[in-house]
């Protein structure tokens, strides 16, 4: 392979984490991964900014247990609209509310959209299948209009990246036309949707580039256990994406998991759904979370809201 494109931000990241001292993350127990991220995060991320409402509350999964959430709201008033519900990335076993704080407070602000983050169980302690199951009852209960939404919900719009991009592309499989209200759109950021990925992007940026092939490795044993890795709730692109809502699938060239992304998006189309397809060249993974120091993030969080905004305006 041919030496591939950096942007200079992004080069300076990755520059730092090839001197930085320390093992690698997928060499830690996950409660130190996790407190990994967190640092990482905060050191790398914008400021949450101002909104009119930021409130962390609980959601009843139905199975005994609560689902920790945060909403998101630029500003104040109670006019019907629709929700985002967003589900955190971190390969199933790291990332929590904290983590994705500011990109989920930018989105409310570009979209003047409602925002939802989910908090769902992480692996090991909780394996598959239980974040998709907490993904779901969450989406049923956002999609209820219950009264700590504030403003009645007309549609739901799942979103998320990485692993919470898998979990936003199950809860459309799984929820689509089975709401109170309808899934207008789908924004799915590096999402991994094949577990039994091995080749191209996988192999070409295997190390070197923040997220490792050794990385997933970590994260996929934790989440799967040795459990059936084609199983479409494990590996969303295999399965029948006809009548899917409309989607947009944003990948970055640098990425391990670029290709699976471009595959979904061309089943995608290929199904017959309406779909954005947005690439961010010499990007890499995480970006969306590491705005501080990678400035040029930005500029692809608002072309995917661009596009976005665009998916919702055919929805009406």
């Amino acid at each position: 392979m041919t030496k591939p494109f950096v942007r200079p931000d992004v080069q300076g990241v990755l520059g730092m984490l090839t001197a930085q001292e320390g093992p690698p993350m997928h060499e830690t127990p996950p409660e130190v991964a996790r407190q990994m991220l967190l640092a990482m995060t905060t050191l790398a991320e914008m400021p949450r900014g101002e909104l009119a409402r930021c409130e962390d509350f609980t959601i009843s999964s139905g199975h005994g247990h609560d689902i920790p959430a945060r909403i998101y709201q630029a500003k104040a008033g109670g006019e019907a609209g629709p929700v985002m519900t967003f589900y955190h990335g971190g390969g199933w076993v790291i990332g929590d509310l904290d983590t994705h704080d500011s990109f989920c407070a930018e989105v409310a602000r570009l979209l003047d959209m409602t925002v939802v983050s989910v908090d769902y169980r992480l692996a090991p302690e909780h394996p598959f299948p239980a974040a998709g199951e907490d993904c779901i009852a969450a989406t049923k209960w956002a999609a209820s209009g219950p009264a700590e939404i504030g403003h009645p919900v007309t549609g739901i719009v799942p979103c998320g990246d990485s692993a919470g991009g898998n979990m936003a592309a199950v809860v459309c499989q799984e929820l689509h036309g089975q709401l109170p209200v309808p899934i207008i759109a789908q924004w799915l950021i590096y999402p991994a949707v094949d577990m039994a990925a091995a080749t191209g992007s996988m192999v070409d940026f295997a190390e070197g580039y923040l997220l490792t092939k050794d990385g997933v490795d970590y994260f996929m044993r934790h989440y799967l256990g040795g459990q059936d890795a084609a199983q479409a709730k494990a590996s969303p692109l295999n399965a029948d994406l006809t009548g899917q809502p409309p989607a947009l699938v944003f990948t970055c060239g640098l990425d391990p998991l670029r290709d699976q992304g471009r595959a979904y998006a061309g089943k995608l189309i290929a199904s017959g759904v309406r779909t954005i397809f947005r690439e961010a060249e010499g990007q890499i993974h995480s970006c969306i979370t590491l705005r501080m120091a990678i400035p040029s993030a930005q500029a692809d969080i608002e072309a995917c809201v661009r596009d976005l905004k665009f998916l919702l305006s055919e929805a009406q």
